[in-house]
């Protein structure tokens, strides 16, 4: 039945193979994550046995009855069984042994699972299905996560673009402040330093100036990464026009979202689909920013 409603529906009804979303996620150290209580709804695929069983670990092969119909009466008989071995990338798990044990335990409702877990390391957040299928198709989000090791330096960072060939934007933003903060600083400043300042000082500013004004409301189809690269290169094209001294982040935000609000399309900026300030005006250059 769930797989003819996922035919219906087209969604994919199978669980992920662990090999294939690790090389797809450029995951690579492990480490041992020890024994834990493990919720079953986080268990997303399996190593060897992805064909065997369904997203929701139903088996789908008629060949694995008599293995599920022994864990179950175990599980009956009240017979201790032996905690299941799971891989974990971000938030989701794969079953390196013992999927039978994890599909009678969802089939009777249970909730957790008691695992030996061993953690991969991926260069970006993973926080479901989702976020891994995401990252291995936009390979461009993935070499941003590597190049820069954000999720290291700043675990509860989220970079997330909607337009394509964006990255590319940050990664000069990032070497231009890289520069600045030599200057500054005087002194050569590791890239990795770079990236935690500019993240520090420039991006989550604005971000933050973002959420407060609720600018992103105006904007429905975009993110906050979106906005960000939008504001900045409104602010240096005004700053270009002489902009008021004293003007504010939150003030030019504010502005910018009345004047670009996608709730209420200027027509010329939604000629094409092309970004409201990309249509008009330059593009900001790598070496114009004002400040560290």
């Amino acid at each position: 039945m769930r797989g003819v409603l996922s035919w219906f529906r087209r969604a994919d009804n199978a669980l992920l193979a662990f090999d294939e979303v690790r090389r797809g996620i450029h995951a690579q150290a492990q480490r041992d994550g020890g024994l834990r209580e493990v919720e079953i709804d986080q268990i997303v695929g399996s190593v060897g046995r992805y064909r065997d069983f369904d997203r929701a670990f139903l088996p789908r092969q008629v060949q694995t009855q008599d293995r599920w119909e022994s864990v179950d009466r175990a599980y009956l008989d009240h017979t201790e069984l032996p905690p299941v071995d799971l891989y974990k990338i971000g938030e989701t798990y794969f079953v390196k042994d013992g999927n039978h044990r994890v599909s009678v335990a969802r089939e009777r409702g249970q909730s957790f699972i008691d695992a030996h877990v061993i953690e991969v390391t991926a260069p970006a957040p993973v926080d479901s299905v989702k976020d891994l299928l995401d990252f291995i198709r936009d390979q461009d989000a993935l070499s941003f996560y590597e190049k820069t090791r954000i999720s290291e330096l700043r675990p509860d960072a989220r970079i997330e673009l909607t337009l394509p060939g964006q990255y590319e934007k940050l990664l000069e933003h990032i070497a231009t402040h890289q520069w600045y903060l030599g200057i500054e600083e005087k002194r050569e400043v590791s890239y990795r330093d770079a990236v935690a300042s500019w993240y520090d000082r420039i991006y989550l500013p604005t971000v933050e100036a973002i959420r407060a004004t609720g600018a992103l409301r105006d904007f429905p189809h975009r993110s906050e990464a979106d906005l960000y690269l939008w504001i900045t290169e409104h602010h240096w094209y005004l700053h270009q026009a002489a902009l008021p001294k004293g003007t504010e982040l939150k003030e030019l935000i504010s502005e910018y979202a009345d004047e670009h609000s996608e709730r209420r399309p200027n027509p010329l900026s939604v000629i094409g689909r092309i970004p409201p300030v990309t249509a008009v005006r330059r593009r900001v250059s790598p070496r114009r920013e004002e400040s560290p």
